[in-house]
């Protein structure tokens, strides 16, 4: 048997294995063993490649930008147990409670602010669908548009920085940028960093949120009856300035700090999580909502988070690591070379593959398996890596809304009264998720969205 039918067969597998809903991390550990075993077994394999795991194990421990994952998630889960985004949705609700699609439009602001400070995306939609969807339901909103514009909304935290996801796709695109390179004789590559692809996605996360306010305005022109006002006209709201401004001071000085410091090349990723995560304590307290049982409940989440993505990490070394001992990243590069349309073709291959993976398989899945062997072929056709980056993250949003197993449809399912159905959420997300490609539309056709930042900041 040849090694690129092994290798195709391995990759085949591990999708189907991970549809079946095994754990990702033993997944790609497990079927990477096996088919090296067999590879072995035909002669195709050198046994001996997997020595090299233990410096890449080692590698991820000692990566002082993955650091920043557990602190973001400290920060994130921290910021869940203040109940901040009960105090924006309220007083939010209020500011716009007089326009029709009002509390919608607080809604996507709230997701937006949530997003530039936490980064975890199963917190922001269980937190809003607690407190939004019953009163977006009370005011008469439809329960379609009401379920699609909270899994949206909570989806930002993909995209808007500081993200886990950034995190994570900008350490994979480093490594993969600089074997492109390599593999074109240039010895000393422009390094590609998290904080580029901060700055890349800020604008794309801002059009994504302009998008989203644009659909809910043009239902309360076309279908009014979708999104009432939720304050009467006449109605005043006794001391809304004071409440707007105590409730956004808080959020907003977090975000600056946190976001702004990466930005204005104050800090690194690591340096701002770490103030952020000791912000939101401070913010906590301040508010009284913090104590040793929420300490406890933050301390015992972050490790399981945390703990399921380096695992997952150590899991797809392995399966790098195979996959390239059958010479699968030469099949690759065969495959995409030969895509019709040349540069942009593939790259147009890649995007709707991972835009179908989207519909069955987690972001932490696809980062994983898709991106550490497309990413340096791709890259070797002079892509912009930034530009890269920036249209992977997009398109790994959709996989948070795509039925059936959107991971944002579940959490708001878990958390939505029994009047609202599951076809409700299924059919809310449709408009949401062609707002999304309409977005990626947009970064591709004007790449300086996702350039011009990071050109203007860092040269």
């Amino acid at each position: 048997m040849s090694p690129d039918v092994l290798a195709l067969l391995m990759f085949a597998v591990t999708c189907g294995i991970l549809l079946l809903g095994f754990p990702v991390a033993f997944t790609l550990a497990g079927v990477s063993l096996a088919f090296a075993l067999i590879g072995t077994a035909f002669g195709v394999f050198d046994i001996r490649l997997l020595g090299g795991l233990p410096s890449r194990i080692f590698g991820v421990m000692s990566n002082e930008v993955l650091v920043a994952v557990p602190l973001f998630v400290f920060m994130g889960v921290t910021l869940e147990r203040s109940r901040i985004a009960e105090d924006l949705l309220e007083t939010l609700g209020l500011l716009f409670g007089r326009m029709r699609g009002g509390l919608g439009l607080s809604v996507i602001a709230v997701g937006a602010v949530l997003a530039a400070s936490t980064g975890i995306v199963g917190a922001t939609v269980v937190t809003m669908g607690l407190l939004s969807l019953p009163s977006m339901l009370k005011a008469g909103y439809s329960p379609r548009l009401a379920t699609g514009t909270i899994c949206a909304s909570g989806t930002l935290g993909q995209i808007i920085p500081p993200s886990i996801v950034l995190v994570l796709l900008g350490d994979i695109l480093q490594g993969a940028n600089t074997q492109a390179q390599l593999t074109k004789g240039n010895f000393a590559p422009e390094p590609v960093s998290v904080v580029d692809l901060f700055a890349g996605a800020f604008i794309p996360g801002l059009v994504l949120v302009a998008l989203y306010m644009g659909w809910i305005l043009i239902q309360s022109i076309v279908r009014p009856q979708t999104c009432p006002a939720l304050v009467a006209a006449g109605e005043r709201v006794e001391g809304l300035g004071r409440r707007v401004v105590r409730a956004l001071l808080p959020a907003a000085a977090l975000v600056v700090a946190v976001l702004g410091s990466i930005l204005a090349g104050i800090a690194t990723p690591t340096e701002s999580a770490a103030v952020g995560a000791v912000g939101a304590v401070l913010l906590a307290t301040l508010q009284g909502r913090f104590s040793a049982d929420v300490l406890r409940q933050v301390a015992r989440a972050t490790v399981q988070i945390s703990s399921m993505v380096f695992v997952i990490l150590v899991g797809a070394s392995m399966f790098s690591l195979t996959f390239r001992g059958f010479g699968g990243d030469d099949l690759v590069a065969r495959i995409l070379s030969d895509m019709p349309g040349g540069t942009h073709g593939a790259m147009l291959a890649i995007m709707v593959v991972m835009f179908v993976m989207g519909f069955f398989l987690d972001f932490i899945e696809i980062i994983f398996v898709v991106v550490p062997i497309v990413g340096p072929v791709l890259l070797a056709m002079d892509l912009d890596p930034v530009w890269f980056g920036v249209m992977i993250a997009v398109n790994l949003q959709t996989s948070f809304l795509t039925p059936p197993f959107g991971f944002a449809l579940f959490y708001l399912r878990g958390v939505a009264p029994a009047s609202v159905t599951t076809m409700d959420i299924y059919r809310g997300i449709v408009p949401f998720v062609g707002l999304q490609v309409v977005g990626l539309a947009a970064v591709w056709i004007f790449p300086q969205l996702a350039t011009w930042l990071p050109r203007a900041l860092f040269g």
